[in-house]
């Protein structure tokens, strides 16, 4: 399957005195995997709709392999959408679900048919193809649904939470599933969500988005351990977010201290520039929290409550220091472990490269 770069630049859309999308540039590369992730009202499914030619931009450009697509009609564009709600025909079969996009193409009926045969064969369902739509889960009709945009080729395809109304067993199924056909074929897939999860699985880079602006452009790793803002920090994933000072700054490392208390402490930069004597957030992750018996830690604390879920326990501690915000640790869970106690006194610690260093404000 042909695959194509996708280019945004200063892309902006307004509604009244609302701003959906501030100017923004993305570009994504041929045969990439990239996540749109954020909260409701973060901008991405209006990037999206742009991108899809559904909605029409105040300013800025969109340019697919170097063609301005800008204001070209949605069919011109060689862009595939699926959605969440899969959009299906009821009245139709699988089969003539899947040709209908090569019907509208005025393909060849003996070509379409070895297309849809060849895309049914793509999401490991041949068997359904004489079915409709209602004799199908949940998974079997994002599949199909899939299968429909695939058929004709397009050089981009853009996902709209695709995987939303699944419920978690067959979202985790679907999402190795699209992993593996984006293997396969090779195309530019641009996927919109706001599952943190989702999006540390599958993307080759996440653009995480916050009130209509792009707050941070990376792999799963840069955006997970080196965030560049509180933001990032605090929506993708559990952390601990310690507000600090730097004392000294030594290349990308720190010498720091906790406000609440004297003791002094290292952590690592995000890529940014720190001063000497500016406040910071220190995040450490719950599974880098070292948590021993009392004693020889940077800090100390009480458990307030333990929750296994499933492979992962995790402590809810109070530290001992005032000040200081509730803890979290977590560790893979283990039958023959010793169980924690409420109200059981800890000794809680890092590694200094397992803490990285925020600006207070943000970038």
């Amino acid at each position: 399957m042909v695959s194509s770069s996708l280019r945004i630049h200063e892309l902006c859309k307004r509604y009244g005195d609302f701003v959906a999308l501030a100017p923004t540039s993305l570009d994504v590369a041929k045969g990439e995997f990239l996540t749109l992730l954020g909260p409701s009202g973060s901008g991405k499914t209006t990037m999206l709709s742009l991108i899809a030619g559904l909605a029409h931009p105040d300013e800025g450009r969109i340019l697919i392999d170097d063609t301005d697509v800008t204001h070209s009609p949605a069919y011109a564009r060689d862009i595939g959408v699926v959605f969440q709600n899969y959009a299906l025909f009821p009245h139709m079969t699988i089969e003539d679900n899947i040709a209908f996009p090569l019907k509208m193409r005025k393909v060849a009926d003996a070509e379409a048919r070895r297309r849809t045969a060849e895309a049914l064969e793509t999401v490991h369902l041949p068997h359904v193809a004489k079915r409709y739509p209602r004799e199908l889960s949940g998974g079997q009709q994002q599949r199909i649904a899939l299968a429909r945009c695939i058929v004709y080729r397009p050089a981009i395809i853009l996902m709209d939470e695709p995987l939303g109304a699944l419920d978690k067993k067959l979202r985790d199924q679907m999402q190795l599933e699209i992993k593996r056909i984006h293997r396969e074929l090779g195309t530019t897939i641009v996927y919109v969500t706001h599952d943190q999860e989702e999006a540390m699985t599958m993307s080759d880079r996440i653009c995480l988005m916050n009130a209509g602006a792009i707050e941070q452009l990376g792999t799963p790793q840069d955006l997970y351990f080196r965030p560049r803002s509180v933001f990032v920090a605090d929506f993708l994933g559990e952390s601990n977010l310690l507000s600090a000072i730097v004392r000294r700054v030594d290349g990308e490392g720190l010498d720091i201290v906790l406000t609440e208390q004297a003791a002094a402490s290292r952590a690592v930069g995000n890529g940014s520039r720190f001063a000497a004597g500016e406040p910071i957030k220190v995040m450490v992750r719950p599974q880098n929290l070292v948590v021993a018996e009392a004693g020889g830690g940077q800090l100390s604390g009480r458990i307030t409550d333990v929750m296994i879920s499933g492979s992962l326990t995790r402590l809810y501690i109070a530290p001992e220091t005032v000040g200081l915000p509730q803890l979290v640790a977590a560790h893979p869970t283990r039958s023959g472990s010793a169980p924690y106690e409420i109200g059981q006194r800890l000794s809680l610690g890092w590694h200094a490269a397992d803490a990285v260093a925020i600006h207070d404000g943000g970038i």
